[in-house]
């Protein structure tokens, strides 16, 4: 029955994309490119950074409707595969020398380790290049806010790749709690399967010291964090749970998993957060302190956002680790809660609405209130190909001189408050006051420290 699901699946992805392709050979005859615009029948030149893993199926993506010139990765044996499928792109190991030296480059994809992301992204559109940012787009709220800034002054497009945004399901969630189908929303719970890897407060760093395997320059993939020796347990699968590279759980799956509820209820700076983390005995009442190398394997985050354009104050909690919220007494036996990857439950005072990862599959439970439910007009402009769809959304945005869908002056504020949450993560067990507009902890000069990180010398933003 897994197998039948999982083809089911790969089916619709493909049937997706297929459409998401259609949409965007097909160029309106009205628009002819005026105004100094790129015409939208002209292919952009795109190149990619960070193109072993996830940033394949970026620049797959783009390349349906785009030229792929340029391909640059620190592990050229990882990358290989990439490398090969595009043989008229030259490739690079420093994405400065692609920079410098080819000039042809319209568009980047930026999908490296979290811990590179806002280095890279800010000396593409210092270039005035237009980035495509994979989630969370930066590691820390400081080098979110930067990016934001950089965006603006540099007027480039961009979009953070929580392809989610692109889907129909978060569009419904905003329409039908805008239609008032649950009512006034001032709790909301979202909860994640991550981390699908091992973590844990208790672990040290390695303590063997293999040499670096050929065709992998270390000092470039550690970037600005702080040196350390090289370790297969850090590239290229497992950096997500080491604090120095990556933002754990939330980072993974928080800008997926809470996008809806940030358009939905129409959030921006939280004006607290505070977390509970998973504790580790080593031995009979022997507590182990965090060695703060990795991210606990499960946590809970509490955000307190204020009163905003008319909306009540709103509790936000957010469970990982495999730890969810109370199941809903509305939820009928053998229902799951959301998916496979997490979901998110809107609680109102006339009723609750449920959905999956991503905002797919929107339901108000009971299924007897979904099934007495009269659906509100699509008022939100659809995105051709939804998910699928999402780097195209990019492309045709950079054509047609507007904005992405997940630009960042929305994808930056948005980040700045999923990445919030791993600064309580770091200091559990207390309240952060937090001023938004100030990037400021206003209570605690520890956890303000790590707002912006430090980093190592010759690395600057």
């Amino acid at each position: 029955m897994k197998a039948k699901t999982s083809s089911l699946a790969r089916r619709d992805f493909l049937k997706r994309a297929a459409v998401a392709t259609a949409a965007f050979q097909v160029v309106p005859g009205h628009v002819l490119g005026l105004n100094g615009q790129t015409p939208p029948s002209a292919k952009l030149n795109v190149a990619g950074i960070g193109v072993g893993g996830m940033g394949s199926n970026n620049i797959k993506a783009c390349a349906e409707v785009a030229n792929i010139v340029a391909l640059c990765d620190i592990d050229v044996n990882y990358a290989a595969k990439t490398f090969k499928t595009y043989p008229g792109a030259k490739t690079y190991t420093d994405y400065r020398e692609m920079l410098d030296k080819q000039k042809d480059i319209d568009a980047v994809v930026v999908a490296t380790p979290d811990h590179t992301h806002a280095p890279i992204a800010m000396a593409c559109m210092r270039a005035g290049k237009h980035v495509y940012v994979q989630k969370p787009m930066a590691y820390s709220v400081g080098e979110a806010r930067a990016m934001t800034e950089a965006a603006r002054a540099h007027k480039v497009i961009t979009q953070m790749g929580n392809q989610g945004r692109s889907g129909d399901g978060v569009r419904m969630v905003c329409e039908w709690i805008w239609a008032g189908a649950i009512g006034t929303v001032r709790e909301v719970h979202a909860w994640t399967n991550r981390p699908v890897w091992p973590q844990g407060i208790e672990i040290e760093r390695p303590k063997e010291t293999p040499p670096v395997p050929a065709g992998f320059d270390w000092d470039k993939w550690i970037g600005p964090a702080p040196m350390r020796p090289y370790h297969p347990c850090y590239h290229p699968n497992s950096w997500r749970a080491w604090c120095d590279f990556g933002t754990g759980s939330l980072g993974d799956l928080g800008c997926h998993v809470l996008d809806c509820v940030y358009w939905a209820l129409k959030l921006k700076y939280p004006v607290s957060v505070e977390a509970n983390i998973s504790t580790y005995w080593e031995g009979f009442w022997k507590n182990t302190e965090p060695k703060h190398e990795q991210f606990p394997r499960s946590s809970i985050v509490r955000y307190t956002f204020p009163e905003r354009e008319g909306l009540p104050a709103l509790d936000l909690t957010w469970w990982d680790g495999g730890l969810q919220p109370p199941r809903p007494a509305e939820l009928e036996e053998g229902r799951e809660m959301g998916d496979s990857d997490g979901g998110v439950l809107f609680v109102g005072d006339k009723g609750k609405l449920m959905c999956g990862c991503y905002g797919r599959s929107p339901r108000l439970i009971p299924e007897s209130s979904m099934k007495a439910f009269a659906r509100p007009p699509k008022t939100i402009e659809r995105i051709p190909g939804g998910e699928a769809g999402h780097e195209k959304n990019w492309l045709q945005a950079i054509r047609e001189g507007k904005q992405a869908i997940s630009n960042f002056d929305y994808a930056g504020p948005f980040a700045e408050m999923v990445l919030l949450g791993n600064l309580a993560v770091r200091f559990p067990y207390r309240r952060l006051l937090w001023n938004g507009e100030a990037m400021k902890v206003t209570n605690d000069g520890d956890a303000q420290a790590y707002v912006m990180r430090k980093y190592r010398q010759g690395w600057s933003l």
